[in-house]
């Protein structure tokens, strides 16, 4: 997804609320910027990694990450501008985040390749 305003494609989420699990974190997030929900049961927690803010010079972004199902019509909401979907091999026509080219899709590659 790529927000209002920027140019890089990057992973749904945010900052966990006060005693907020990283899970229920994305459960609200994915609701909120593309009025999707986390199929029951289907959360996997990959693993936490960290990579430079795509949007913000100088930040460092650290971010748990889940393989999971949706449920409902993905769809732009809040700030969201953009939903694209890629394959996880190379090249990408577009700008990506970081933590998205560089974490992401490569997980998803070996997580493909090895079911």
């Amino acid at each position: 997804m790529r927000k209002r305003g920027t140019e890089a494609f990057l992973q749904p989420g945010g900052k966990p609320q006060a005693s907020e699990s990283h899970l229920a974190a994305l459960e609200r997030e994915l609701n909120e910027e593309l009025d999707c929900s986390i199929e029951p049961e289907s959360a996997v927690f990959l693993g936490t990694f960290a990579a430079a803010a795509a949007n913000e010079d100088g930040y460092l972004v650290e971010a748990a990450l889940y393989s999971l199902r949706l449920t409902g019509t993905v769809r732009t909401a809040s700030e969201i501008e953009e939903i694209i979907w890629l394959h996880p091999d190379p090249p990408h026509p577009v700008a990506l985040a970081p933590l998205t080219r560089d974490t992401v899709l490569p997980l998803a590659m070996r997580i493909r390749n090895d079911s």
